[in-house]
């Protein structure tokens, strides 16, 4: 696998494709977004990379500030933009209580039931999925993109509830964005 990842290296889906740069998603940067398990723009613990990179394919904690009053719901984002597809892999999506302030490590996973989190697809199943970099192509950025909304995503096209949809179909129904953060993490296969 590590051939394909060098032959691979020159191509990235990029920075202009993430929901941060989605048009209905756009709003002022004031969330200050943080975790406990890494610092922004730092290389990510194994235990938050996939089970075939050698981690736990565990959720990392995340702590945020600057709620504006209105926000209806948080929509946390978290995506691959170096992945050599043409558009950033979704590593997953959720929705979030506006009265949250954080989330504990693991409460994204695929089984989580924590109170006020509620899991949705991901590019590849449900939860959080962990970094899990083609061998050989060098590291890849993992953005967690969290958004206020002014009004909660109860349906997306066609009427469909939320935790059916594609992770895309949820970015799109999203709109009224009050205030938007994010931290971005680094991981590259051993």
């Amino acid at each position: 696998m590590a051939v394909l990842g060098k032959l691979l290296r020159n191509r990235r889906a990029g920075e202009a494709g993430l929901a941060w740069h989605a048009p209905n998603l756009t709003g002022p940067e004031t969330l200050r977004v943080t975790s406990p398990d890494f610092e922004h723009e730092a290389t990510m613990p194994s235990a938050h990379a996939g089970k075939r990179s050698g981690g736990r394919n565990t959720s990392p904690a995340l702590t945020w500030t600057g709620t504006p009053a209105g926000t209806a719901q948080l929509l946390l984002v978290v995506e691959d933009p170096d992945v050599p597809l043409p558009k950033p892999f979704v590593h997953g999506v959720f929705l979030l209580d506006a009265a949250l302030t954080d989330v504990a490590r693991g409460a994204l996973d695929q089984d989580g039931a924590t109170p006020g989190v509620r899991v949705l697809r991901s590019g590849k199943g449900r939860g959080y999925l962990g970094a899990d970099p083609i061998r050989g192509h060098g590291p890849h950025r993992y953005a967690f993109q969290l958004f206020a909304l002014a009004g909660p995503i109860t349906a997306v096209r066609g009427g469909a509830d939320p935790a059916a949809a594609k992770p895309r179909a949820v970015l799109d129904a999203a709109g009224g964005v009050l205030a938007r953060g994010r931290i971005d993490g680094r991981y590259e296969n051993p």
